[in-house]
């Protein structure tokens, strides 16, 4: 019997995701400063004011406030009238220093023994549904969102009244064998200007979401998606009546809220450990990017249509105290799981000062991966510039999403005969 699956998005103005922006802007400045930084920052945002909490380690000083309304201003919270705006907000800063007692457990003499961040287990995934090996349904609500964003930003005339707050949601129907078959609903809310009388402003909202957002959306993606945007989509657009009120302002943001929406909407599994405000020692982020490497690169070599990923550690340990590989019995290559799964281990070094040379994980990155997913984005290199308070440059170019290269899929070939 056909079922259905459902995977949400939101924006990057949405209030966990202006916490997850800040606190990974403020990373890359450590970063770009201080590559051996330390961090883990917590960011809170409600009306008015923004909250800066966390400990670090590093021989360079920033400036955050600077650094958090600069993030503030490019998102679009820009008016007075908005309650949260980048140059009137307070920020409060509460960062200290990281504990003695953790970096113990993570620096080492010799780098190749630098142990885990934390405990922990963190996942991976991928499968065959979509070019960038993601979940339609994610995918989906992750593009009609940057679409809604694109549009806002440099096609205003468009859509003049959206605000920078959003949230998505797609309904994909699936066969009994896990085909998709049709969009069966997607939720769209959009914050927006108070623009006319209720009953006309939220008429114009959905026409514009039906008939403008979602056909941009439709052309974007391969012809055989195409097709499951037949005439049948149930839709609810801002479905609660006006959403004028948005943002901090509207709701309390913090980082890590929206750590599905920053995975894979609900598909494969969740260690539950938030990425945003966290350095490539902390195992919850590189070791998250690196298993999706592993997923992305096993199924791109033809090893199995769908795969998930498993790594744990302990705190301090360099050594995974495990790897496991579910492939949902979608395995080409007549191996076992666990056999997979050895022969994964002989591929990979999964110990984290290997995860971060290989994936290049301590240079300054993450701003990038704050808003719209950190997996199935377009590997790039970019230069980035960063000052410091005392009027020092870095220039750096940077490779972003590196854990979304198919760099390993000709080793994972050899290995497995393919």
């Amino acid at each position: 019997m056909p079922y259905l699956f459902t995977s949400e998005s939101v924006s990057e103005g949405h209030p966990d995701k202006v916490a997850d922006q800040i606190s990974d802007a403020l990373i890359d400045n450590f970063l770009a400063f201080d590559p051996q930084s330390k961090v883990a920052c917590e960011t809170l945002v409600t009306t008015g004011q923004v909250i800066l909490a966390g400990e670090v380690k590093s021989s360079t000083y920033l400036d955050v406030q600077s650094i958090a309304r600069e993030v503030i201003r490019k998102i679009g919270y820009t008016k007075s009238e908005y309650m949260f705006e980048a140059h009137s907000c307070g920020v409060l800063s509460a960062i200290h220093e990281q504990s003695a007692d953790i970096n113990q457990g993570v620096d080492r003499s010799s780098p190749e023994e630098q142990g885990a961040g934390d405990q922990g287990m963190m996942f991976g995934y991928a499968t065959k549904e979509t070019e960038n090996y993601m979940p339609l349904a994610l995918d989906l609500a992750h593009k009609i969102l940057k679409e809604l964003s694109e549009i806002r930003n440099y096609e205003a005339e468009l859509l003049p009244y959206l605000r920078p707050d959003a949230k998505s949601q797609v309904t994909i129907e699936y066969s009994d064998d896990n085909v998709p078959q049709r969009i069966d609903t997607i939720v769209v809310s959009t914050q927006h200007d108070d623009f006319a009388a209720d009953e006309i402003m939220l008429a114009k909202i959905r026409e514009d979401i039906v008939n403008i957002v979602i056909p941009r959306v439709k052309a974007k993606v391969k012809p055989e998606l195409q097709k499951l945007f037949d005439g049948t989509i149930t839709y609810h657009i801002n479905p609660t009546g006006k959403f004028v009120i948005g943002g901090p302002h509207g709701d309390t943001g913090l980082t890590g809220r929206k750590i599905i929406v920053d995975t894979y909407g609900g598909k494969g599994a969740h260690g539950g450990g938030a990425f945003s405000g966290k350095d490539p020692s902390k195992v919850d982020r590189s070791a998250a990017y690196a298993t999706r490497h592993i997923a992305k690169n096993l199924v791109a070599a033809g090893v199995a249509d769908e795969i998930l990923v498993q790594v744990s550690y302990a705190i301090g340990v360099a050594e995974p105290c495990g790897l496991y590989v579910n492939t949902y019995g979608t395995s080409k290559v007549g191996l076992t799981d666990g056999e997979i799964a050895q022969k994964v281990g002989q591929i990979f070094d999964m110990r984290p000062y290997f995860i971060e040379q290989r994936l290049k994980l301590r240079n300054p990155i993450y701003s990038e991966t704050a808003a719209y997913g950190h997996m199935g984005r377009e590997h790039q290199v970019v230069t980035k510039t960063f000052r410091s308070p005392d009027g020092a440059v870095v220039e750096k170019e940077v490779e972003l999403f590196t854990w979304e290269k198919l760099d390993y899929a000709d080793r994972v070939k050899a290995a497995f005969g393919l």
